[in-house]
């Protein structure tokens, strides 16, 4: 099984368990250990992975890691865990820190089992940077998570590689933070800049006022089109749904039009961060088409209400009650990812 797969199963249990997991031992054995054996370690071997490890600091004698992970009979990387569902805090990081600065290893993860943040020494060495250069969310494992974490694992394990892609991976991550902050509020330099490229004249108050919105609204529709495009692009070339074009639904009178398999495609792209979309079906009837979970008319994650002329409306469930929400068109769908997810998660347990 390659570390995709691996960690896709580990991420159910996250989903599945988590609520359960109150103390770090539980955290320990039902998701740490097994993310370890994902990278390819041996748990049970302690020359591998050593529980416990020993790093005296300074006077204090007897101070214990969870883990110390060995590549080549070295000390590589530190794991310091804690329960599932604790909020890692800068006091833990500090506590790591404390670890790292005695021992060899340049590599520390602080983790609850659910959350594991990856820390190094990229702005001074044997000293552990404050800020992590990688964060990931069992619950929401992306494509560039697992191809980072091909690195970590134990076939491919190079720490000069690993450093420096650590020292990008932190920049990128500020970079990516300066980014959200002007796409959520813009700044007058961003404002002024763009508004120079698009208006003739000077860039008065009241011209900068309008282009904070104008910004603001442009970068959303830019950001769910592209979302759009590629999701959908991508679900119909693995699982290609389309209208059927023969007489044969004419005789029951349902017809699944193109704007409610756009809409189902978009409810399917959502789902594809709780369960694999090839679970996620689409049936139609007369007054809606349901989109259902593994098929199952008892799992209806939502329902589409498309076919009038005059209203749209997107029917969302909590237990057996239908919400249903005032829509335009399918791309308002993505206004619900949370409702979507929920009831997967909900329909799962």
């Amino acid at each position: 099984m390659d570390l995709e797969s691996k960690l896709t199963d580990l991420s159910k249990t996250v989903r599945e368990h988590r609520e359960v997991l109150l103390t770090e031992e539980a955290a320990k054995n039902a998701l740490v250990m097994p993310f370890l054996q994902a990278l390819g370690y041996n748990v049970f071997n302690p020359a591998e992975v050593v529980p416990e490890f020993t790093a005296d600091v300074g006077t204090k004698k007897g101070e214990k890691v969870d883990y110390a992970i060995c590549n080549d009979g070295k000390v590589s990387i530190l794991v310091e865990c804690k329960p599932a569902k604790a909020e890692l805090s800068a006091n833990h990081a500090s506590q790591l820190m404390r670890y790292f600065h005695v021992t060899e290893a340049r590599i520390a993860i602080l983790t609850n089992g659910v959350i594991f943040k990856f820390y190094s020494d990229t702005d001074q060495a044997n000293k552990m940077d404050e800020r992590p250069f990688l964060t990931l969310d069992m619950e929401n494992v992306k494509k560039a998570d697992v191809k980072a974490l091909q690195d970590f694992t134990k076939d491919n394990f190079n720490i000069d590689r690993i450093v420096a892609t650590a020292g990008n991976l932190k920049m990128q991550s500020h970079v990516a933070k300066e980014l959200e902050k002007e796409f959520a509020d813009p700044s007058d330099d961003f404002v002024n800049m763009i508004a120079k490229r698009v208006v003739d004249g000077r860039v008065t108050a009241s011209v900068r006022e309008t282009f904070e919105g104008l910004i603001v609204a442009s970068i959303n529709s830019l950001i769910r089109d592209k979302v759009n495009d590629r999701l959908t692009s991508a679900l119909q070339a693995s699982n290609p749904i389309e209208a059927d074009d023969s007489d044969s639904s004419a005789d029951d009178g349902i017809e699944t039009t193109e704007v409610e398999i756009e809409g189902f495609n978009i409810i399917r792209a959502i789902g594809t961060r709780v369960v694999d979309p090839s679970r996620i079906a689409i049936r139609d009837q007369k007054s809606y088409c349901a989109v259902l979970l593994d098929d199952n008319n008892r799992k209806t994650i939502a329902r589409l209400h498309f076919n009038s002329r005059t209203a749209r409306y997107l029917g969302t469930f909590h237990g057996k009650d239908e919400t249903r929400h005032s829509v335009d068109g399918p791309r308002d769908l993505y206004g619900f990812e949370k409702q979507i997810t929920d009831r997967i998660k909900e329909l799962e347990m």
